[in-house]
């Protein structure tokens, strides 16, 4: 009878360790809790990382001179002080800067989309003589600085009477040359080399031409692709700053086109004047707050922009299951 009663319970402490390992260390179907811990360890590492430069930087804009200079205060201000947004913005001609940041980064993220879709496209499904050599300068002209080709492509909008206008940046998007075109490209090109070409033989077989083709076909199955190249194509065009003040403004200021970002290169030069001004029987200073406020205010229409279209790019993606032959 011992015997009997044993056996049994010595499988019972078997089942009991297996079901502890499956759990700790999983199995195929899932994984187990110490991978997930370290997964997840990982990630808050991470976004912690990212995230604190953001708090920190919406912290410090809420705060008055006295909460800076306040050791005992470190992330919660006294009190939400609203005047640094609002001398920012003042100082930056928010409204306007905003206005024409969208132009200078919009019409140029557009047609970079609709140029690289057609050439990524043309790439992915032709065959044509020279098409390697081609896409070997499409890489090298990627790899290349820009700073090799800034002074030379200065001389050439100069001789053309490009500077200071929106055409330095919509001509180049034109001709498949925009900023980090290449790369625009090459997403398309590997998009659209995983449609079916039995999709695109059966629409030309009921009579579609390659236009009606690409248009009907092709590039309803992009739509991450195309959410993919406008998001970063808009965010690159958004943020750069000195390409912008080179071509767009102007070397000495003399274009009539600015942005965000170039008002925020000459915020301090901009505020300084201010620096005399008296409130309150106190000097008013360009403090870090008003800084952070500055910058808060600069790439806010981005991160908005940017989680909006995060959310369509992953339901476009589960939307879409084309494999490739």
């Amino acid at each position: 009878m011992m015997e009997r009663l044993k056996k049994p319970s010595i499988l019972n402490k078997k089942i009991n360790k297996d079901k502890i390992r499956k759990v700790l260390k999983g199995s195929r179907e899932k994984d187990g809790l110490i991978k997930q811990i370290i997964v997840y360890a990982l990630l808050v590492c991470i976004g912690f990382i990212y995230l604190y430069p953001i708090l920190n930087m919406i912290s410090s804009s809420f705060m008055n001179l006295e909460d800076l200079l306040d050791t005992s205060i470190k992330w919660i201000p006294s009190s939400l002080y609203l005047d640094n947004y609002k001398k920012a913005a003042l100082n930056m001609d928010y409204l306007n800067s905003f206005v024409q940041s969208i132009i200078v980064a919009g019409v140029p993220t557009v047609i970079n989309v609709i140029v690289c879709s057609f050439v990524g496209y043309g790439f992915a499904r032709f065959n044509f003589r020279g098409k390697k050599l081609l896409m070997a300068i499409l890489i090298f002209s990627y790899i290349i600085p820009p700073q090799i080709t800034m002074m030379p492509t200065y001389v050439l909008y100069a001789d053309l009477k490009l500077v200071g206008s929106l055409w330095s940046f919509v001509l180049p998007a034109l001709l498949g040359q925009g900023i980090n075109a290449p790369i625009f490209i090459l997403i398309f090109y590997q998009f659209f080399r995983q449609i079916p070409k039995v999709l695109i033989e059966a629409s030309q077989i009921d009579g579609a031409g390659y236009f009606k083709s690409f248009r009907r076909i092709a590039l309803p199955s992009a739509i991450p692709a195309i959410i993919t190249v406008f998001l970063f194509s808009f965010v690159w065009y958004w943020n750069e700053s000195y390409l912008t003040q080179l071509y767009v403004n102007g070397v000495f200021g003399n274009g009539s086109w600015t942005t965000l970002i170039v008002e925020l290169k000459k915020f301090d030069s901009g505020y300084n004047p201010q620096l005399a001004m008296v409130v309150d029987g106190a000097a008013q200073s360009n403090n870090e707050s008003i800084r952070m406020a500055a910058i808060m205010l600069s790439i806010l229409p981005v991160l908005i922009m940017y989680f909006v279209l995060q959310r369509y790019f992953v339901e476009s993606i589960d939307r879409t299951g084309i494999t490739g032959e």
